[in-house]
């Protein structure tokens, strides 16, 4: 009697052992940290550059911008390029010609324009940069003495689509990489022409 109660005891131990073991290997399993760079990929989207065989007609240093790729590349040598996902303007807003690099901001103030607020007059009147909900993003590269940029976003699931009124955007990621790659005076050649095979 005394043998069957030990043994069952032990039996009794040994499966709240395994129990609390097999629990604790379920939760090591699925509780996971999230990473700094998992944050940052969620607010920011993940970046997807590509370097790229290139037209060698196009002069190392030069950014083109292609909307019917809708792809940013800069030529960083004779016959090869990073590849940059964008959004591009969609159809009231479509321009194309050639520019350059006018200016460089880090974390650059939004004011929105005439027109934007008149299109949507809850926008902000102004947004400091760094504020979370600055469309312009971590970085912005302003070209010639227009109102258009190359910049970042607050909104990364917009890359790759046909919204913005005229800006190049970019996810911050990868506006973060482009930026210190191009100087100011850089020339930006901005096409509907496709470069992608």
């Amino acid at each position: 009697m005394i043998r069957c109660f030990l043994h069952a005891m032990r039996s009794a131990s040994w499966r709240a052992t395994a129990f609390t073991l097999s629990l604790s290997a379920t939760m090591s399993l699925t509780v996971q940290p999230a990473s700094a760079q998992d944050f940052f990929s969620f607010l920011w989207g993940g970046g997807s550059r590509d370097e790229i065989a290139f037209n060698p007609s196009h002069s190392p240093g030069q950014v083109i911008v292609s909307f019917g790729d809708r792809k940013l590349y800069w030529v960083h040598k004779r016959g090869a390029a990073i590849s940059y996902p964008i959004a591009v303007p969609r159809e009231q807003s479509r321009w194309q010609g050639t520019t350059s690099v006018s200016q460089k901001r880090i974390n650059p103030s939004w004011t929105p324009t005439p027109s934007m607020r008149r299109e949507n007059p809850k926008l902000p009147h102004f947004l400091p940069g760094g504020h979370p909900m600055n469309p312009l993003g971590v970085r912005a590269l302003y070209l010639g003495s227009s109102l258009y940029r190359i910049h970042g976003t607050d909104a990364p699931w917009t890359i790759g689509q046909a919204v913005s009124k005229g800006c190049i955007r970019m996810y911050n990621e990868d506006v973060l990489d482009l930026f210190p790659r191009v100087p100011v005076g850089a020339r930006v050649t901005v096409t509907w022409r496709k470069y992608a095979g």
